[in-house]
Parts: structure tokens; C-alpha cells; sequence
């Protein structure tokens, strides 16, 4: 079964939420704020898509960062910094089998029905 990492506040979440009912997609949904997120997990969205697509350099999170943060230098220091603030990850992510699709424009929404 697919799962679902979003926050529930998001509007984008939330469109993905409905646009899956909707396709009678199974899916499990996971909120990265209250579920918490496993660094492995993070580690591994990381490795399959890049940190470009990965983390959100356009949210508030992002800017309200002290510098340091920013210059987050390693794969592991970043999976830490995502660890401790999850709002810095685009969403929503999608896991299915061992397929990680990160937003939800066209181009995913494609790569989630084939």
C-alpha cells in the first residue's frame, strides 16, 4: 500500500488526498509532524530523488533558519535538519513500493497512476 507523508495543514496535501480518494487510490497517510519521521526514511527519499527536489528552499521554515542551518554541508547533516524540522521537506511524499514521488503537479500525478 502506498503512503502518504504530508502535513495536515497543507493545501497540496490535501488536493493529493482528495485527487487519490477520488481515483480510489489505497493509500496510508502519514503526517511528518505528528507521526515523526525515522532518519532511514528520510536517508532514503534523499538518496532516490536529491536534495533539489527534496527540500523546500521556499517556505518559511527555510528562510526563519539560522545560517549555519542552511550550510547544512553533508547527506547527514541534512537528514538531521529535516529530522528536526519536517516542514522542510516538499510535500507530499509518496512512497509506493520502492518508488518516492515528491509533489504533486501533473508529472506525479502520472507517475502515480501507471
Amino acid at each position: 500500500m502506498m503512503i502518504v507523508y504530508g502535513l495536515k495543514n497543507c493545501d497540496t496535501c490535501r488536493n493529493a488526498i482528495r485527487w487519490l480518494d477520488a481515483e480510489g487510490i489505497a493509500y496510508e497517510y502519514r503526517d511528518v509532524r505528528k507521526d515523526r519521521l525515522d532518519a532511514d526514511d528520510v536517508r532514503r527519499w534523499l538518496n532516490a530523488v536529491g536534495s533539489d527536489v527534496l527540500l523546500n528552499r521556499r517556505g518559511t521554515t527555510w528562510r526563519n533558519l539560522d545560517d549555519a542551518d542552511k550550510e547544512y554541508g553533508s547527506d547527514d547533516n541534512l537528514v538531521a535538519l529535516l529530522v528536526k524540522h519536517p516542514a522542510l521537506i516538499k510535500r507530499p511524499v509518496f512512497i509506493n513500493d520502492a518508488d518516492v514521488i515528491v509533489g504533486f503537479k501533473a508529472e506525479q500525478k502520472a507517475a502515480l497512476t501507471d
